[in-house]
């Protein structure tokens, strides 16, 4: 078997068994493609299974300064991103890399102990930035207000109420269909990352919002799909974001002012409000504590800034 065809049913492996995301597949497919583009100029030909399984982490090494250089020149062309993002690109490579081997070893019984000894480029671990409590409390409606028409608006507010009451991610919300806000009872299964079901409450406020719309849906079947577009079709997130976009434009706000934005602000105001880690990491649908665990160094960084530029001896040595 050639590399590229195993390469093929990895990328298949990751969508139908881990249920990996377009985006996360789509990535590291192009990801996997430049290294074995790599591997055939340095190997002199398309490597098989057997030429993967003989590779030394002086293979490994070369193709990671293939691409440290490639970034470089890339830079110095004028390619866009900073030293730390060109490195993150580099980590999720060693990291698609190193997930291909895995599955090799399970599957096709290519057995090599080298690709988890590469060393990724380490890079700065990146912290929320959520909005401020009120900007938060007034994005639905703000947002809702730029709407082309009544149907719209309604449906943006109960849309991105339920991005900032419930903390849910974009892609959740809208796989959401009619269906699973009409039983009642005041909560919600959301359908997460890797397929994973959880239970999310809703606040008064967001059952009232997703009521709503629901109102005048244009075609409120149990199977539909809870937020549509212009043709009646699931709504395409490239819409929400265009639709925030034009909010965070016209309020004069930051580019981080994105759908995932109004989850990162449920969360850190959640802890700031006294909600314990492990609540919010239910709520969030994360797999991992550490993960959750980023919202509190967001918290102690947000924390120092007021202190330094309230505190009257914060200047003072």
């Amino acid at each position: 078997m050639s590399a590229r065809e195993a390469a093929a049913r990895w990328l298949d492996w990751l969508a139908k068994e881990r249920r990996a995301s377009p985006r996360t597949v789509a990535a590291y497919g192009a990801d996997l493609g430049l290294a074995l583009d790599f591997l055939t100029d340095h190997l002199g030909g398309p490597p098989d299974l057997a030429a993967l399984s003989a590779l030394t982490l002086a293979d490994f090494r070369a193709w990671l300064a293939h691409e440290t250089r490639r970034a470089e020149i890339k830079a110095e062309r004028g390619g866009r991103g900073d030293h730390d993002g060109r490195a993150r690109s580099r980590a999720r490579r060693v990291s698609a890399l190193r997930s291909f081997f895995r599955y090799l070893a399970e599957r096709e019984g290519v057995e090599t102990p080298v690709p988890a000894l590469l060393v990724a480029p380490r890079v700065k671990k990146k912290l929320p930035r959520p909005l401020a409590r009120d900007q938060a409390v007034a994005a639905p409606e703000e947002i809702g207000a730029l709407a082309r028409d009544g149907m719209a608006e309604a449906r943006d507010v109960a849309l991105f109420t339920l991005l900032y009451g419930a903390g849910l991610r974009i892609g959740e919300a809208l796989a959401l269909d009619v269906r699973d806000v009409g039983t009642g009872g005041g909560m919600l299964r959301v359908t997460g990352k890797g397929g994973r079901s959880r239970m999310v409450p809703l606040l008064p406020v967001v059952s009232e919002a997703l009521a709503r719309w629901t109102r005048v849906h244009p075609a409120p079947a149990p199977d539909a799909p809870l937020f549509v577009g212009m043709r009646g079709g699931r709504l395409d997130a490239a819409v929400a974001r265009r639709s925030i976009r034009l909010w965070r434009e016209l309020s004069g706000l930051p580019d981080s002012v994105t759908p995932h934005a109004l989850r990162h602000s449920f969360a850190t105001h959640m802890l700031e409000g006294g909600a314990d880690l492990r609540t919010i990491q239910e709520l969030l649908g994360h797999a991992s504590l550490s993960t959750t665990q980023t919202y509190t160094l967001a918290n102690e960084r947000h924390l120092l800034a007021v202190w330094t530029a309230a505190h009257p001896r914060a200047g003072t040595s």
